[in-house]
């Protein structure tokens, strides 16, 4: 992880370079650039635009657009100005906010937060002006959760409870819970202890005919399953995964949804997304199948094998559901195999489809010879080959395919020839060596494939002795 600076820092150093140095303005602002990148410095958090130092004795810096919008939207907050006023004030910050992450951090360190929760509380029964300060907030969060505090979240929580018959306002305050909870698993969790699952349930199925209700939700459902907050050693996306489906009877209600929406496709990609971060336990998996949700899933593959969205979703939670053996042997006898594959023809140009589709063989394939042989004799090996000849350069498509590969062999070792004839083993070896997240998944494959491997022998327990 790269060290961080403050603005204030950076603006230290520029100036130090105008004036010691007598740099101009753009000359000393890229000059701080390449100082601190070559000390490993990450500045995404930094704004380095010349506009805000002075021309020539770069004394001070200008006061930023997004501060000075920020200041005068505090002291106004204290008198009574019209609603007007109000929101063009909101919607200066959030236009800045918007250009970039380096803004919205100036904009955090400098009480965004604090002033935009003064705003939303003070005119939170003023729908107007509460959408547009909801907005500006989705902003100033988008990329910087960690302004969030304690007093925020209840806040946020209490909009959900008192404009439960807005579906203007709720969309916008389940994005900004959404927002605050991506890499943040404190957040997710204050969340969780303030049974935002349930309020979030009990949304889903009163809002099931407004769209955009439904995919927040959604949205906000497989936020609290991530685990990607890097601070956190152990996350708790399993128990909130868990928690989601016991307690909020999400998976029914989710596939009711599906069904009720057959013809929109956002919001079908959004429910089959959902459900596959849901699917972490064996008897998920089972359950969907049972409630109908891979008929439907499976029919909504077939008629929409030519649309990249939904034929990338669907993809995604046919991985997720194939976990489930008795899921997996189901989706291959009502001709999944095929629709996999064809999917792959048709989208071999697009790499997140080419990898959801890789990913997809390598569970449904998974110990079971039988599948094995029906993706090789839908020419399945070829066309994964073919993706990785067409997308070299995609790290998590070359990681997908080699695992296919491997699975496809790894049980019924007569098929290596078949694999080895399309060139697999320069294909493998070349993900190897321009992609370090291949390693133990390609060099398992070319283990299996037969080939030549060089394992690391880590650790050889030499020079320690066992103590009890």
């Amino acid at each position: 992880m790269a060290k961080q600076i403050s603005q204030q820092t950076f603006d230290d150093v520029v100036r130090e370079n105008m004036q010691e140095f007598e740099m101009d303005v753009e000359e000393a602002v890229q000059d701080a650039v390449e100082q601190f990148q070559s000390q490993g410095v990450g500045l995404d958090n930094i704004v380095k635009d010349a506009s805000m130092y002075t021309g020539g004795d770069g004394e001070k810096p200008a006061v930023h657009p997004v501060v000075a919008a920020l200041e005068t939207l505090s002291q106004k907050l204290k008198e009574s100005p019209s609603d007007g006023e109000i929101i063009q004030l909101l919607d200066a910050v959030r236009s800045e906010c918007d250009i970039d992450l380096a803004r919205r951090c100036l904009a955090g360190t400098n009480n965004g937060n604090s002033v935009l929760m003064k705003a939303m509380d003070k005119y939170k029964d003023n729908s107007e002006v509460l959408k547009s300060a909801l907005k500006c907030f989705c902003s100033l969060v988008n990329g910087q959760p960690d302004v969030l505090d304690d007093a925020g979240t209840d806040l946020l929580l209490s909009l959900l409870g008192t404009h439960n018959s807005d579906a203007g306002i709720l969309e916008l305050v389940l994005r900004a819970i959404k927002l605050t909870c991506v890499k943040h698993e404190k957040n997710r969790q204050r969340y969780v202890e303030k049974k935002l699952v349930t309020e979030l349930s009990e949304l889903l199925s009163t809002f099931k005919k407004s769209p955009g209700v439904v995919k927040e939700v959604c949205g906000c459902f497989r936020v609290l399953t991530l685990d990607d907050d890097i601070r956190v050693p152990f996350g708790k996306s399993y128990d909130n995964a868990k928690l989601i489906v016991t307690e909020g009877n999400a998976l029914k209600t989710i596939l009711g949804i599906c069904e009720d929406y057959k013809d929109n496709k956002s919001v079908l990609g959004e429910s089959f997304s959902t459900l596959a971060s849901l699917a972490v336990r064996d008897e998920f998996c089972q359950t969907v199948m049972e409630l109908g949700g891979l008929n439907l899933i499976l029919k909504t593959f077939q008629q929409s094998l030519k649309d990249k969205y939904l034929t990338r979703h669907v993809l995604i939670v046919l991985k997720a559901l194939a976990r489930n053996d008795n899921v997996k042997v189901a989706i291959v006898r009502a001709g999944g195999v095929e629709f996999v594959v064809e999917a792959l023809i048709k989208h071999q140009a697009n790499p997140s489809i080419a990898e959801a589709a890789c990913a997809a063989i390598t569970t449904i394939v998974l110990r079971n010879p039988h599948h094995a042989a029906k993706v090789m004799a839908c020419g399945g090996h070829h066309h994964v080959i073919q993706a990785m000849k067409i997308h070299k350069t995609e790290p998590q498509l070359q990681k997908s395919a080699c695992m296919a590969l491997r699975n496809l062999v790894a049980r019924e070792r007569e098929y290596c020839d078949q694999v080895l004839a399309l060139g697999a083993e320069e294909l493998i070896n070349e993900a190897i060596s321009k992609h370090p997240i291949c390693g133990d998944e390609a060099k398992a494959a070319l283990r299996d494939l037969g080939c030549k491997v060089e394992l690391k022998e880590l650790w050889k327990g030499e020079n320690h002795s066992i103590r009890a």
